[in-house]
């Protein structure tokens, strides 16, 4: 219950803000403007992410051509790089005085047919960053999917593509909703990629609100219809997860028909997925690797920044980790508190952060002694838990759904009380899921950026702070060192969740 309540705490704060009437001078109209520039690029990125995260699910479980077992996993690599990272090297790669554009309209007579700095570009960018939301989704689905439903298809007449759009689509299409949803959930959620970029959304208008008209009850009201959509996302996604039901996943499993791949077909399939790996992780680290070189950087700022990004990110993530297992602990007597917590998930770290302002406020008055870093520092850590919250708690559940009721039974007959039974019994049962968890968290907090811009102390970089800072004084090529070391510390965890998740499934590669 003291989990729900710290989660559900951030989200009273905003509404008690929002209805003060203490704001600043911002029209209603701006607020409307930020909303539908959100919807439009969150439609944007639902869309091309739903497409390209499929097309690569399908193709890596349903069919064999070279390198498939490597794109398996490989695919999901660019949850290791943040969506900030993408937007600072293809915005300095597509600039339209750059190099590359130069070189375009001189040589090969044409020019990119949109801008970097437009809705349409922030939304090749995030689809690039949150893609693996929906390949990961989609490639469990198909693989957990009824082989008797594509036999019956096949039986009477469907050619492989029509099979895949009439049966195998219709029957993933709830692993397509969550996926989605999660896109676009990371989308309403981005600051640091839009902001780069020029567009204003509902994100940037809270910062702005905060950081320009020193108004938390104006950021508030922007934060207000990111709730609305953040409630709506996360219904969708649950209701996707609900319906997994009809997938005929309690089918007798069997090895999944499997096509190879020869001659062009073959070619376009390693293209399209290497364009896909190339978009999303290759080509921003190459270019932003590649204007590093031209600076000297200050090293000594880049280590500290390192440290605090990872004493914040291995700290959030004990903390997330242990107050999920907590709540999972004690989900089937408080059902509605899991439900309670995961709000905080599909509510942006921006958000979260400005409903935290005010009990910040009433810390100080209550506690005398409390220091403003020491405050600083906890709600910090308060927001990392209270939005991640429900990320965590959906592997630690799974973990302990491995323990049997004759596994608890068994220890209670032997005098051991229910702590003493979750400590001896189910956590250790459920201790690679619990490493899940917290690999999970821990690289988002390394990615995450507006909590912590309006809640760090004073004089406390991160990484994604200091990128962040480089990239508004327009020296992209120093941005590029941290977000770089941001990828080179998320990197291995994502790789090991990857490989794990994909050797983790039955006929996985």
């Amino acid at each position: 219950m003291l989990a729900a309540i710290a989660a559900a705490l951030p989200l009273a704060g905003i509404v008690a803000a929002a209805f003060s009437g203490a704001t600043a001078d911002i029209a209603a109209a701006d607020v409307g403007r930020y909303a539908l520039t959100s919807a439009g690029l969150a439609l944007l990125v639902g869309v091309i992410t739903a497409i390209a995260g499929t097309l690569a699910a399908w193709l890596v479980v349903m069919h064999r051509f070279p390198g498939r077992d490597i794109f398996a996993w490989a695919l999901a690599l660019p949850l290791a790089a943040p969506a900030f990272a993408l937007a600072y090297a293809y915005g300095d790669l597509f600039d339209v005085a750059g190099g590359l554009r130069i070189w375009m309209r001189g040589t090969l007579g044409f020019d990119m047919p949109f801008e970097m700095r437009t809705i349409s570009g922030a939304a090749f960018v995030l689809s690039c960053a949150f893609y693996p939301y929906v390949y990961l989704a989609m490639r469990a689905a198909f693989l957990n999917q009824s082989v008797t439903a594509l036999e019956a298809a096949r039986t009477l007449g469907c050619s492989q593509r029509r099979a895949f759009l009439r049966a195998a689509l219709p029957l993933a299409r709830p692993a397509l909703a969550a996926g989605a949803a999660l896109a676009i959930m990371e989308t309403l959620a981005d600051y640091g990629a839009v902001q780069f970029l020029s567009v204003q959304t509902l994100t940037t208008g809270v910062v702005r609100a905060w950081s320009v008209y020193g108004s938390t009850a104006s950021a508030a009201q922007f934060a207000l219809p990111l709730l609305g959509a953040a409630a709506l996302l996360l219904w969708i996604e649950r209701a996707g997860r609900r319906g997994r039901g009809y997938e005929a996943n309690r089918a007798r499993w069997r090895e999944l028909p499997v096509t190879r791949l020869t001659g062009v077909k073959a070619v376009l399939a390693v293209t399209f997925c290497l364009l896909l790996l190339t978009l999303g992780l290759l080509l921003p680290c190459f270019w932003l690797a590649w204007n590093g070189l031209n600076v000297s950087p200050d090293w000594v700022r880049l280590f500290d920044a390192a440290e605090h990004s990872l004493i914040l990110s291995v700290a959030g993530a004990a903390i997330t980790v242990a107050l999920a297992t907590a709540l999972a602990l004690g989900a089937a007597k408080l059902p509605l508190a899991a439900r309670v917590a995961s709000l905080g998930y599909a509510t942006p770290g921006a958000v979260m952060a400005i409903g935290l302002l005010a009990p910040a406020a009433l810390i100080w008055r209550i506690v005398p002694g409390a220091t403003g870093f020491a405050v600083a520092i906890g709600l910090l850590l308060y927001a990392y838990a209270a939005r991640l919250m429900a990320a965590a708690l959906e592997p630690v559940d799974a973990g302990l759904a491995k323990v049997t009721p004759n596994m608890i039974w068994a220890s209670r007959s032997l005098g051991r009380g229910p702590v003493s039974t979750a400590w001896h019994v189910q956590l250790p049962i459920a201790r690679g899921a619990l490493l899940t968890a917290g690999l999970l968290v821990f690289i988002d907090i390394l990615k995450e950026l507006p909590a912590t811009l309006i809640l760090r102390p004073f004089n406390f970089d991160t990484l994604a702070v200091i990128a962040s800072n480089y990239a508004l004084d327009e020296r992209l090529e120093q941005a590029g060192w941290p977000s770089l070391l941001i990828i080179a510390l998320a990197l291995p965890a994502v790789i090991w969740l990857t490989r794990k998740i994909a050797r983790s499934r039955p006929g996985a590669a």
